[in-house]
């Protein structure tokens, strides 16, 4: 079987992968809510969600640093990458292992496709394929219920000392603009450097969104961040509802409601 990964990667399989060792850990929620729980061998520290996963199967490290003699042991079939939480030395040091399959997600449709490509490299079409139908179903209400909706002007925050913000070309911004959230960095690199002093000559600003991850924003930075700009109010988000791919989008819609 040859099957080109999102990043044109061409992989050969002689059959359907049974061991898997993933490296993202959305995509390990995404296996398990594929049906694909008892073929994952490996995840790494991070994968946290389902809550019990890493203590069923075997931990080969973090997103950035790796155990390759842990992977090595597990014989693998296939490893999961994904382009911006793994490095490039990881993806060529899992190639000499097993295949490896990088992912690349910008948008919901590139997510779509993904999922899709999973149901084929897994065998698990039928599965890929209602995932996709939820999906699709739970953005068209969302577009519906946003559409009479105003614009408001926002800076998303992922991390601080430095300050850091999400700018264009990221699954982030791509869910921003999809909530109606004018994202004022969007025009800037990925994941820009902002000087707070800066941000507060920007009168029209409307909200700073504080997110959970990677920096676990707390209560205590909002009062922080609203210093530098009194005429926006800072509201605390759900990090992995906004960045991660995979099926956490079952779920994230219902939440971006309540953020309007």
């Amino acid at each position: 079987m040859q099957v080109q990964d999102q990043i044109g990667r061409m992989l050969e399989l002689e059959k359907t992968p049974k061991r898997i060792v993933c490296l993202v850990p959305s995509l390990t929620e995404l296996l398990v809510d594929l049906g694909l729980e008892d073929s994952i061998v490996g995840v790494t520290k991070f994968c946290i969600h389902p809550n019990y996963i890493r203590q069923t199967k075997t931990v080969v490290g973090g997103t950035k640093s790796i155990h390759i003699d842990k992977i090595k042991a597990l014989q693998p079939d296939i490893i999961l990458c994904n382009k911006e939480e793994n490095t490039k030395e990881i993806v060529q040091t899992c190639e000499k292992i097993a295949p490896t399959h990088v992912s690349d997600i910008f948008t919901i449709d590139d997510n779509l496709a993904l999922i899709k490509q999973y149901g084929k490299l897994f065998s698990i079409e039928s599965n890929a394929l209602k995932m996709i139908a939820e999906i699709s179903l739970k953005l068209t209400d969302f577009k519906q219920f946003i559409k009479n909706k105003e614009t408001k002007k926002v800076v998303y925050f992922i991390w601080k000392d430095p300050w850091m913000a999400v700018g264009n070309t990221t699954f982030i911004n791509h869910l921003l603009e999809l909530n109606k959230f004018d994202n004022i960095y969007q025009h800037k690199e990925r994941y820009p450097e902002i000087d707070l002093k800066e941000m507060k000559l920007n009168t029209q600003l409307d909200f700073i969104l504080l997110s959970s991850e990677p920096f676990p924003f707390k209560e205590e930075h909002i009062l922080e961040i609203e210093n530098f700009t009194p005429k926006a109010k800072a509201i605390l988000v759900d990090g992995e509802m906004f960045s991660w791919t995979g099926s956490r989008l079952i779920k994230a819609f219902d939440y971006f409601k309540t953020l309007h």
